[in-house]
């Protein structure tokens, strides 16, 4: 099985794939006008539990330097535009997605 996900910036979800069909949808925050979500075709670069600070319960690196998707410890920031250009979930959520999306896994973003 192939997974991949995709991500929308204008409705702020994250959908995750297998073999080409939506299974799941999560809500995410995205950057901020002036620190804007980056647009394109990255992969999955690393895994790091509990990172600390801002990251909530995971992060995700993706192969675009000092960007990811990782959790929040701001819960009231999902659905908003409100990181410096990272994908940010639900700590539940990303935890959860974690387990299912290897390392090297497509992500694009648009």
């Amino acid at each position: 099985m192939a997974y991949s996900i995709i991500i929308s910036l204008n409705n702020r979800q994250l959908n995750l794939l297998r073999d080409g069909t939506v299974i799941k949808t999560y809500p995410v925050g995205i950057g901020k006008m002036v620190t804007a979500t980056p647009i394109g075709t990255f992969k999955i670069i690393n895994k790091a539990p509990n990172p600390g600070g801002p990251y909530g319960a995971m992060w995700m690196g993706l192969s675009k330097p000092h960007y990811g998707i990782h959790g929040t410890n701001d819960p009231q920031s999902i659905g908003k535009y409100v990181s410096k250009g990272c994908i940010r979930m639900y700590n539940p959520d990303v935890i959860a997605l974690s387990k299912i999306v290897p390392i090297g896994t497509t992500v694009v973003i648009r």
